[in-house]
């Protein structure tokens, strides 16, 4: 286990609350409370934060934690991108200076916002939990089990109908033919995640079935580090309709707020959907 103190603000509450991340579990470890989950197919890690911000890390990869909640961005940095004299985005960013942008693995990120369609964050939290055990690279931490997200290759031999048995509905065929396009190389994850065209990348998404444009934009924020990918869902709407663009629906809202928030809008989309989700 080793601390430590960050040069900008963290919290890790907010940050695992924030609609990015579903797994991760309360856990002490030698005393101190925090949380633990899977990183990709490694065994768990573990993450806690003490009052005075003070983070205490313990895994595998102590990079791979500090990247995976953003603890090396730069806030301040990313903060000189937005809109100056937005007082909207200011409020927002006050009520929870602290979220990061997670960078989750593609893979199971995106999986994780197809079963995600139409459903609340307790639903989708119980969905992701069901198909890690169900099928999902089995560890212990501390006595207690911890499972990663099935790989692609694992999911397309389930199939759909037992799919269906892990409460997804009409999502079970999505996942699965999105896990099948992908385990037979029908599009390439890591080539969409190294794309340097955004819209490029997200096009290659959108070819999968059940992926539209949030659900794109989703994944390539918090599972590729596309900090210009700016997701609209009934949340971003709602205040982006109420104190920015009335009018604007659909691509133009789309279109609008990506060139209004900048080269970090999606950082921006953050602090407004969690301000948002705890406010309105």
């Amino acid at each position: 286990m080793e601390s430590y103190r960050l040069e900008h603000p963290f919290s890790l509450s907010d940050t695992l609350k924030s609609g990015q991340l579903f797994h991760w579990e309360p856990l002490e470890l030698n005393g101190v409370e925090g949380h633990a989950g899977c990183i990709g197919d490694s065994p768990p890690s573990w993450i806690a934060q003490k009052n005075d911000g003070e983070v205490w890390m313990s895994g595998p990869d102590l990079r791979a934690i500090a990247r995976y909640f953003g603890l090396d961005q730069d806030v301040k940095a990313i903060h000189d991108t937005f809109p100056k004299d937005d007082e909207v985005l200011a409020r927002a960013i006050d009520y929870c200076p602290g979220i990061r942008i997670v960078r989750q693995p593609l893979w199971e990120c995106l999986a994780t916002f197809i079963t995600s369609s139409l459903k609340q964050v307790a639903h989708i939290r119980a969905i992701s939990l069901k198909i890690r055990k169900l099928y999902g690279t089995r560890y212990q931490l501390n006595g207690l089990p911890f499972y990663a997200y099935p790989s692609t290759s694992a999911l397309a031999e389930v199939g759909e109908d037992q799919l269906r048995e892990c409460a997804l509905g009409y999502r079970a065929k999505s996942l699965d033919l999105a896990a099948n396009a992908l385990a037979s190389g029908e599009i390439d994850l890591e080539a969409v995640e190294h794309e340097l065209c955004e819209s490029e990348a997200r096009n290659e998404l959108i070819r999968l079935h059940g992926v539209g444009e949030k659900v794109a934009n989703c994944a390539l924020l918090f599972g590729a580090g596309r900090w210009g990918a700016f997701p609209i869902d009934v949340w971003i709407e709602r205040i982006l309709r109420d104190h920015y663009r009335k009018r604007l629906k659909g691509r133009q809202l789309q279109a609008w707020s990506s060139k209004y928030f900048g080269r970090n809008a999606g950082y921006a989309q953050q602090y407004l959907f969690h301000f948002a989700r705890k406010t309105l």
